[in-house]
């Protein structure tokens, strides 16, 4: 998972990233004809020792733009882009990964992308399995799409540490009862989303910070999308950015308080607009 820094506040995502290259080749505004444009978005942090990598294994038959989000890097992650041809848009300082995606998916529908692939780019997931992510979603089948590692077998003997196989367990455990899902896992950061998810969620209410995912998903229930998973493996080394034993406690802890505030907001003791659509709030009068 692409790591982050230093986190600011949700607004200040008004600051306007700047545009450093051209698309790659045929994807802006041309998307395969008569079929859904696919828009695959990389948030990045430090990610120059994996992206080459990533992008070389990504089908690009079936995609028709990539947009990477640069996130305050100190590496060559932007030159790297640049000879990739990338169509890159750079944070002014480190705003955090929540902060990151946001500027994806902002940019994706700009570009015009009606399903949007969430792909890292320190090559933990597997690119060439981008067609079985977004299958569901062109079938009609599905709303939202997850990776999951928890249908590939034992991931701890794919390098899981036991510390972060625990948490994790127990967190989707409790995501499950509380969101009414019954999902092997909600931590993956291999996701498809339809234009219609992200335009409906107020996902820019979300925080800058790796909740975000799990405060999208909850936004995502309420809204009562349609969730399918698909397996994918993963890989552990060293250059695959991963949270530490503290960030993944603070991490734990910030869902469980998530959890705790929607069950105050489905219940109407505290209504909050996060998790309230826009487009939820009227309808066309027959």
């Amino acid at each position: 998972m692409a790591s982050s820094k230093k986190i600011n506040s949700p607004m200040h995502m008004a600051s306007q990233p700047v545009a450093l290259s051209t698309p790659v080749p045929g994807s802006p505004g041309v998307a395969n004809t008569g079929k859904p444009k696919v828009v695959v978005v990389m948030p990045a942090y430090n990610a120059a020792k994996t992206l080459r990598i990533t992008y070389q294994d990504i089908p690009h038959q079936r995609v028709d733009g990539i947009i990477l989000v640069d996130d305050g890097s100190t590496d060559e992650t932007l030159a790297i882009a640049r000879e990739l041809n990338l169509t890159v848009f750079v944070h002014a300082r480190n705003f955090g990964y929540g902060a990151n995606q946001k500027t994806c998916y902002t940019e994706a529908l700009r570009d015009g992308a009606d399903i949007v692939v969430m792909l890292h780019p320190d090559y933990q997931y597997d690119p060439t399995l981008l067609p079985e992510l977004v299958a569901p979603i062109e079938a009609g089948d599905a709303d939202i799409v997850l990776g999951s590692r928890f249908l590939m077998g034992s991931v701890m003997k794919q390098g899981m540490p036991w510390w972060k196989y625990i948490s994790n367990r127990f967190l989707t455990k409790v995501e499950n009862v509380v969101l009414g899902w019954n999902l092997s896992e909600y931590h993956t950061g291999y996701r498809a989303y339809s234009r219609r998810v992200l335009e409906e969620l107020p996902f820019l209410l979300n925080s800058d910070k790796f909740v975000f995912d799990q405060e999208f998903l909850v936004q995502a229930a309420e809204r009562r999308f349609r969730v399918k998973e698909v397996p994918v493996p993963t890989k552990y080394f060293p250059e695959a950015s991963s949270a530490s034993f503290i960030a993944s406690c603070i991490y734990g802890l910030s869902i469980l308080l998530l959890l705790s505030r929607y069950l105050l907001h489905r219940a109407s003791v505290v209504k909050q607009k996060q998790f309230e659509s826009f487009h939820a709030r009227y309808r066309r009068l027959e």
